[in-house]
């Protein structure tokens, strides 16, 4: 084969790896953007779970005992 030859097989390879990197790096985008949102998501449910187990305690304190005695079992 000519060197000429060569040398457009080459560029056309490189020209199919630029274009996979550059797909694989959109999806990764995409994949972080979509666990942050969901650990976003995550994280203001426990929010208002943590709120509303305090209010029905009574205060933190509270809540932090009527924990203890849930687990230990006293």
């Amino acid at each position: 084969m000519s060197e000429r030859v060569l040398t457009k097989q080459q560029s056309q390879v490189r020209v199919q790896d630029r274009s996979q990197t550059t797909v694989s790096a959109e999806v990764d985008k995409v994949i972080i953007a979509s666990v942050a949102a969901f650990t976003g998501i995550v994280g203001l449910w426990v929010v208002a779970c943590l709120g509303t187990a305090m209010y029905q305690a009574g205060g933190p304190f509270q809540l932090v005992g009527a924990w203890f005695k849930a687990v230990t079992g006293l």
